[in-house]
């Protein structure tokens, strides 16, 4: 028998091909669109997503069913000594609150670890590839559990927005700061570090916001992770906008010029985008393992 299972929610940005390819388990994610319910990955493609998004439907996440969620887990435990589940952050979803509660039932207690370790899309892949890779070590589930608890707060996401459309919608600037800033055209640049997505800085061009997200992704490795690039996973995330993310991507790595990984580059998770919008661009970074990634 396996020991350890990880479950992550397509937040994460894995597929189900890729989990099949990793040796990982996937909820996807629902939506409400237009009434109907889609669920990520499996009835709702990205390019499905962004023509729905940008034709104005009426979009809006919801969580995954706890039985769903419970269904996996115990489909898990027939052939795992215990399940490790990384869903998103509670800051930005209830779903994670929602399975810590179904995980304290007799059937799951002891046997599945729900982790709120305040990270989404990039980074809540990257604190899955650990999750996996500490479990194919033989590392001890507790042991675990704690790695990805002492850092959950590790990791820093920053994002330019392309429109203010979407965040009005949402509620998160007023109709009049949003017309403002179309007037401007700002381009607000947003952070993810713990548990929610906050404002960080404006922008008037592409240009100057790419800046200050390289010079903030600095600021971090120099003040929070001991001034070694190497510390620290490098990506790149977009919503819809591949093109300009490649060209990013090759922007960070000459600002880094002594980084030695690869910058994984990847769409924000659909959750993300339906507040933001088509056309953002995000920098990542979040710390290595460091006895098993040296």
């Amino acid at each position: 028998m396996a020991k350890i299972a990880i479950v992550t929610d397509s937040n994460s940005g894995i597929t189900q091909r890729q989990a099949a390819e990793l040796g990982i388990s996937v909820v996807p994610m629902p939506f409400d669109i237009d009434g109907k319910t889609y669920y990520e990955d499996i009835s709702l493609t990205q390019e499905e997503f962004y023509i729905k998004l940008n034709g104005n439907a009426d979009i809006s996440t919801t969580q995954p069913s706890p039985e769903n969620v419970m269904d996996m887990w115990r489909k898990l435990l027939e052939d795992h000594e215990s399940v490790i589940y990384i869903p998103m952050s509670s800051g930005l979803s209830g779903s994670c609150q929602t399975a810590m509660v179904f995980s304290m039932e007799d059937e799951f207690d002891g046997k599945v670890f729900v982790i709120d370790n305040q990270r989404i899309s990039v980074t809540q892949r990257q604190a899955v590839l650990d999750a996996k890779l500490m479990a194919d070590e033989g590392i001890a589930v507790e042991e675990i559990v704690k790695y990805l608890m002492d850092t959950k707060m590790e990791s820093s996401i920053y994002i330019m927005v392309d429109t203010l459309k979407y965040l009005k919608k949402g509620g998160r600037v007023t109709p009049a700061a949003a017309a403002l800033g179309t007037i401007l055209k700002l381009k607000p640049v947003l952070q993810i570090q713990g548990e929610k997505l906050d404002a960080f800085a404006k922008a008037r061009t592409l240009t100057q916001a790419k800046n200050i997200m390289i010079n903030a992704v600095k600021a971090d490795v120099e003040k929070r992770f001991g001034g070694n690039v190497n510390n620290v996973h490098l990506e790149i995330a977009h919503t819809h906008n591949l093109q300009e993310a490649l060209n990013f991507k090759e922007e960070v790595a000459a600002a880094f010029p002594e980084y030695q990984g690869q910058i994984y580059v990847d769409h924000l998770s659909l959750s993300v985008s339906c507040h933001i919008g088509p056309g953002a661009l995000a920098v990542a970074c979040s710390r290595k393992i460091p006895e098993l990634e040296a």
